[in-house]
């Protein structure tokens, strides 16, 4: 399998508001940047659309190492909670609907192709590819 870099933030002006995500793809020595948003959205929704889109980029099955200053989205997979969310009808342990339904969907369909290692580190806080994706999500919604 292919190994690949894959780094991701999300960033919303409001919370719901205008908002925007990227990607920075790494595989040896090439980067690929990708960025979208939306003008009705969340934080979380950025946030789960860029790791979603920059997974989807990916041609064949790889072995992804997927860094993201979203607890959201770490926290979720990693912790087995998006798991338990579906297999209770998309409830949380609190019998309060999941939210982002579609998108976890979406994710959990890509991890059953991939082999994806999730990597939290704290924003803003001088990682560089952090803060490239932070800059990619926000001059996305600041375009709209």
């Amino acid at each position: 399998m292919k190994k690949i870099n894959i780094y991701t933030d999300g960033a919303c002006s409001g919370n719901p508001g205008k908002g925007g995500w990227g990607a920075i793809l790494v595989y040896k020595n090439n980067e690929k940047e990708i960025s979208g948003g939306s003008n009705d959205t969340t934080n979380n929704r950025m946030e789960l659309t860029a790791v979603i889109e920059a997974l989807k980029l990916l041609k064949e099955p790889c072995e992804v190492t997927l860094t993201t200053d979203s607890k959201y989205v770490c926290d979720a997979v990693t912790k087995g909670w998006v798991y338990s969310w579906k297999s209770n009808g998309w409830k949380k342990s609190d019998k309060k609907p999941a939210l982002n339904i579609d998108l976890w969907e979406k994710l959990l369909t890509l991890l059953e192709i991939h082999n994806v290692t999730f990597n939290w580190v704290k924003g803003h806080n001088g990682h560089p590819y952090n803060e490239r994706c932070d800059k990619l999500a926000v001059n996305y919604y600041l375009k709209m």
